[in-house]
């Protein structure tokens, strides 16, 4: 009979040793999400050490949200406790049609070089502003034109980097987040490795779920990260009912830090809806990197006095401001005369694209969630088995396995530069393998 401890080298004579050993079992795999750890006196006595050493390891292990207390069933590992495989860029071979990569259409970002061209030349020392208050007053307007009041603003180096330095500056390790479900796999692979313990609630076309949130409110999160629009992976956007229904479900929770990501407000596609409310913290973050390149790691974050400030200080012991020079290639190009334009183009192209992508799959019977932004969720049996067979025939999608908690399996698809006739051929595709044409899936 094989050996649970064994077989996963549990090791160490101090708390912080045997934390370390299983943090690295689960890490290589020899410790599977959902598997059960040893009891404390099992590994006590196993490893020579106290119960109440093993105690302390356990102890930090569920603060840093690899594993958690399941009464009788003892201490299990969390079902997301690594980082999923997100390469960015990874080929898909040729022939392959990418519609998983996450891209914008290259088409219908603005050019670089005229931007280029029209830079200072600066060079930008120590000591200096961290914020280009040109770039600042662009975006001041833009969330101030959407109705959000725009006082206090910091500028990230990408919508990723300003969840994270917030989480950080007001969360501690074990503290709980409500995500969304299916989510960006991002959101969920930075919580993990935060240490901090997600609570899923399913997503919509609306966006969260407001009827299944008061569950997750009584599990006292500390924070809830949100996208109001364009919400990869579905689509999903926000309606003015559902984000009354949050506001009003929120109600008494105000204490809780609100994160909304609004990374593709200017393609969306959508109308500006917004949670924040009576929240006493609160952050909306915007970002360029859909719509002027995602080379341009930059965002914007308007929040609370208290909120901005925390995550000024948390910037200051890290990164230390922002690339001045993406700050002003940003701005330069922001301010051009053609964007405008370019941006309205962009966001009637990708609403389109989505228009006759869902309609092609619609009249073979398949669903495309969302209705925004350019990417798509479509629910499927065995997602591994269904993306194979995709790929054997020319179309590289993702697996939902990455997006998703507790939702249903689904692909997400990238249709940001599909054309009408790959739309066809991709849902006859998909059709034929779901329908089982003996080439593969479900043979």
């Amino acid at each position: 009979m094989s050996d649970p401890i064994e077989d996963a080298a549990l090791s160490g004579g101090t708390a912080a040793e045997i934390a370390l050993s299983v943090e690295g079992a689960i890490s290589a795999g020899r410790l599977a999400p959902g598997a059960r750890l040893p009891t404390v006196r099992e590994l006590a006595a196993r490893l020579a050490v106290s119960p109440a050493t093993v105690n302390a390891a356990y102890r930090t292990l569920r603060n840093r949200g690899l594993v958690a207390a399941a009464g009788r069933a003892g201490t299990r590992v969390l079902e997301r406790t690594a980082p999923t495989n997100r390469a960015l860029g990874a080929p898909v071979g040729p022939g392959v049609r990418d519609l998983a990569d996450g891209n914008p259409d290259p088409a219908l970002l603005p050019p670089l070089q005229p931007a280029l061209a029209k830079l200072s030349g600066r060079q930008w020392l120590y000591g200096e502003s961290g914020a280009l208050p040109a770039l600042l007053d662009w975006f001041r307007l833009d969330f101030e034109r959407d109705g959000l009041t725009a006082e206090h603003l910091a500028v990230a180096g990408g919508a990723m980097d300003a969840i994270e330095r917030v989480l950080q500056a007001h969360l501690w390790p074990g503290d709980a987040v409500i995500v969304e479900d299916p989510a960006f796999g991002g959101v969920l692979d930075l919580v993990s490795a935060l240490g901090l313990r997600p609570i899923a609630v399913p997503v919509d076309n609306d966006g969260l779920r407001a009827d299944l949130l008061q569950r997750a409110l009584e599990q006292r999160p500390a924070a809830c990260v949100l996208t109001p629009r364009a919400q990869n992976p579905t689509g999903a956007a926000l309606s003015p009912e559902r984000a009354a229904e949050l506001r009003k479900a929120f109600q008494g929770h105000e204490n809780i830090l609100l994160i909304e990501d609004d990374h593709a407000a200017a393609i969306a596609g959508t109308e500006p809806e917004t949670v924040t409310g009576d929240f006493r913290h609160w952050a909306v973050i915007r970002s360029v990197t859909k719509y002027l390149g995602p080379d341009l790691r930059l965002s914007v974050l308007n929040g609370d006095q208290f909120t901005v400030d925390r995550f000024l200080r948390r910037q200051q012991v890290g990164a230390g401001w922002a690339s001045h020079l993406l700050q002003e290639l940003a701005v330069t190009m922001l301010r051009d005369p053609a964007t405008p334009t370019l941006l309205a183009t962009a966001r009637e192209t990708y609403r389109e694209r989505r228009r006759v992508l869902a309609d092609a799959l619609g009249r073979r019977g398949i669903t495309l969630s969302g209705r925004s932004g350019f990417n798509g969720w479509i629910p499927t049996p065995a997602e591994g088995a269904v993306a194979q067979a995709l790929l054997a025939r020319g179309w590289a999608v993702r697996t939902g396995e990455a997006f998703r908690t507790n939702a249903p399996p689904g692909l997400r698809v990238t249709f940001a530069n599909l054309s009408p006739e790959e739309a066809e051929d991709f849902a006859a595709t998909l059709h034929a393998i779901l329908q089982g044409d003996g080439r593969g899936y479900p043979a």
